[in-house]
């Protein structure tokens, strides 16, 4: 399923996020940026040791701010960069869990902008480990995308969010229409 936007689309596809070329691969990243399981572990592991060596060189000494991101080589992943972004760990949705989850979307794309990407794919921020409940997390996520591609200036043409299985894409299908009908609804 996709959805144009001027100048850009949103698609979605169920799969394995290591395995989809394209110019900018989001990681889900915890705030040391240490590597970890989930996309965090299977992009590591299909990068190689590049990008942890490369994450060791920049990372900054108190780690990276829920909501922020940051940009190393992708190693031998089918990519020219990897934006690891740290999504926020759900606490009940009343802890400023949404806007820190669109943060991280929106300077993932600011990222990407910088380095010129023209495709960027994003797992689901923060629906593994983190707790986020995924029909709460795809709404935020895929407006968090609409926004940024609408608004800004940039040079992405393409944002993929792989998933890695078919209800998370079913959910996912779901909030792309939902945003689709509040988008139509606007003067």
């Amino acid at each position: 399923m996709d959805r144009a936007i001027p100048m850009s689309r949103i698609r979605l596809l169920t799969g394995d996020i290591t395995k989809v070329p394209a110019d900018a691969i989001v990681n889900a990243a915890n705030s040391r940026l240490a590597g970890g399981g989930g996309v965090d572990g299977a992009i590591h592991a299909a990068g190689g040791h590049a990008i942890m060596a490369e994450l060791d060189r920049v990372r900054p000494a108190d780690g990276c701010p829920t909501g922020q991101a940051i940009v190393t080589g992708a190693g031998a992943l089918p990519a020219r960069w990897v934006i690891h972004a740290v999504g926020p760990v759900w606490r009940g949705g009343r802890h400023g869990e949404s806007g820190l989850l669109a943060s991280a979307y929106g300077s993932s794309l600011r990222l990407a902008t910088e380095k010129a990407a023209r495709i960027v794919t994003f797992p689901s921020i923060s629906t593994g480990a983190y707790g986020y409940p995924v029909e709460m997390a795809a709404p935020v996520a895929l407006r968090a995308v609409a926004d940024f591609l609408s608004e800004e200036t940039s040079s992405i043409k393409e944002t993929i969010f792989v998933l890695f299985d078919p209800a998370t894409t079913a959910v996912y299908a779901a909030a792309l229409k939902g945003l689709e009908t509040d988008l139509r609804r606007l003067p």
